[in-house]
């Protein structure tokens, strides 16, 4: 790699791409460096307005984004788009398909589109899209769209990492509560009903099921109660009335404090993750304790041992092995 960008480098789409990437290597040396510009920007950060956006395969993510982004576009805003894409169990490899479903958008001079292979971290979440996000913060972008696989837990991922959290359904889903996860619903902040130019008559009785359904869950913020809406990223409906109840959401969480409470709650969860993951590589890098773990799962696999004291042993392993370096 080139040398590492500067903060002023990360201004320009050639030098943020450059520290996305710095970012996401997983070289020791990178990392440091890494963790040195991030440091140095930090600044820079927390201005912009960060949507989740989430959905079923075939709800038209990609399209509803390049259609959203570029409205955004037209009204002078800087729109960022992290795509995180399902990556290959058996071969490691990333469809990486979203830059090219996003036709307008992966040309506009005011947008910058960044597909990344979600790996094997939890519910298909790249580890390293937060420091992402910063960065993209950093260079000036003044939205950011962070696009989940929509599948597993991802959801619940990406919303402890943006302001608002937007939940696009399919209208024709069958049952009136076909296709739901309550794990969505209890995150959803708006529920957009995609594709209604197809039936409206039936985007809207989809509409009716989802807003019943939220009825019955506590909402993420006391301060906004979760609307449904229908839209069509195909045809371009509905778009602006859905950027305007953003920008309510927006203006509403930050008179009531919410807006600030929720990204220093999500700051803090940040730092509890990143530490939960340096004890388990720590754990897994002291080769007597990676020795003994082995033999202990195949205990524990055959009903040999209990987990619990399982885990004991291998703690005081590590433990030790700890206090005896020191």
């Amino acid at each position: 790699m080139r040398q590492a960008p500067k903060p002023e480098d990360v201004r320009s789409r050639s030098g943020l791409a450059r520290a996305i990437t710095l970012v996401e290597s997983k070289r020791k040396d990178h990392q440091i460096q890494a963790r040195d510009l991030l440091a140095k920007v930090m600044m820079d950060t927390g201005k912009a307005h960060r949507i989740g956006i989430t959905g079923v395969p075939g709800v038209g993510k990609s399209t509803f984004i390049d259609a959203f982004g570029s409205l955004l576009i037209s009204m002078g805003k800087k729109v960022a788009v992290l795509a995180v894409d399902p990556s290959s169990r058996r071969h490691g490899g990333s469809i990486l398909g979203d830059k090219t479903r996003m036709d307008r958008l992966s040309v506009a001079p005011n947008a910058f589109v960044r597909p990344s292979p979600a790996g094997d971290t939890l519910g298909g979440v790249a580890r390293k899209t937060r420091e992402t996000l910063l960065l993209c913060e950093a260079a000036g972008y003044d939205v950011i769209l962070v696009e989940t696989v929509g599948v597993g837990q991802s959801e619940t991922v990406v919303a402890d990492m943006v302001d608002v959290f937007l939940v696009l359904m399919l209208p024709n889903a069958g049952d009136e509560l076909q296709g739901i996860k309550k794990g969505v619903l209890e995150v959803a902040d708006i529920i957009a009903v995609n594709k209604s130019d197809i039936d409206i008559s039936a985007a809207k009785r989809a509409a009716r099921h989802y807003q019943n359904a939220l009825h019955i869950l506590e909402p993420v913020d006391p301060s906004w109660n979760p609307p449904v809406v229908t839209i069509s990223g195909e045809a371009e409906q509905g778009l602006e009335d859905l950027w305007d109840l953003l920008a309510l959401h927006r203006k509403k969480t930050m008179e009531s404090g919410s807006h600030n409470s929720r990204r220093s709650a999500q700051q803090l969860r940040w730092l509890e993750t990143l530490i939960d993951d340096g004890l388990r590589e720590a754990f897994a890098s002291r080769p007597e304790t990676a020795a003994l773990y082995v033999d202990i799962r195949q205990k524990v696999a055959a009903g040999e041992m209990p987990a619990s004291l399982a885990s004991d042993v291998l703690l005081e392993q590590f433990l030790t092995t700890n206090r005896e370096k020191v």
